[in-house]
């Protein structure tokens, strides 16, 4: 894992059906998964680095970065976003001082870090609380860091649009998740067509081996931005 290279190779359109990482060449690369040759090919990689945890009794007293993930890398060539898992919004000053100080170890180390992910499911009904929060977060990050956010297929369908609104010009992508668990969520294209809704650039995330038929109409989408695929155990 010290040595994974970021291949530039240009794939083709994601295949019909099920989805091959092979078809593809950006991929979450999470605690506990073992390296895939497909790594080869990456772009880009999303990379696990920790969970921000809250105990029930003590929220604020009990919340915690714990650092998951393989150790800093050096990689020279595509993209990399450091990502963290987030339960709780209600982050103390020194869980922000320790993501932070792993960032810049990532980027001392002279890995090719454009932004940071979170992680976060946050349902439709609290988005408002979880814009406040990303906007905080991002008057903490250096200016030439961008900032990424996992986001649930209902919110193109359910969400508020003024708390969409609150979004703009603070996340820089949405990847949305078309799975759940280690599975396809059955009705994904159900709510597929209703993506320009955020107004926001978004990807789509699959699942490595989950179930994926591409609609017609995504790539004319002045929004789409890609696809990240979930790297999975056999």
């Amino acid at each position: 894992m010290k040595h994974l290279w970021l291949g530039l190779l240009l794939l083709a359109s994601p295949a019909f059906g099920t989805v091959d990482a092979g078809d593809y060449d950006a991929f979450w690369l999470w605690s506990g998964v073992a390296p895939q040759p497909v790594l080869k090919q990456a772009k880009t990689l999303y990379i696990l680095q920790g969970q921000i945890n809250a105990t029930r009794r003590a929220p604020q007293r009990g919340v915690q970065l714990i650092a998951q993930g393989i150790s800093v890398p050096r990689l020279s060539r595509g993209e990399v976003w450091v990502v963290y898992r987030a339960h709780t919004l209600h982050w103390p000053e020194r869980v922000y001082t320790q993501l932070l100080g792993q960032v810049q170890r990532w980027r001392d180390a002279g890995n090719p870090v454009v932004g940071i992910q979170i992680d976060f499911d946050a349902r439709t009904q609290y988005l408002h609380e979880y814009a406040d929060f990303l906007r905080d977060l991002r008057q903490r990050l250096p200016a030439d860091l961008r900032l990424s956010i996992t986001g649930l297929m209902d919110w193109s369908s359910n969400a508020d649009p003024a708390a969409i609104a609150q979004l703009k010009g603070v996340v820089d992508e949405v990847v949305v998740q078309t799975y759940q668990g280690r599975q396809s969520i059955p009705d994904y294209a159900a709510y597929l067509p209703r993506m320009n809704r955020l107004g926001l650039p978004f990807k789509i995330g699959l699942i490595q081996g989950g179930e994926w038929d591409e609609p017609g109409y995504l790539q004319g989408s002045e929004w789409f931005r890609g696809y990240v695929v979930f790297l999975r155990n056999p």
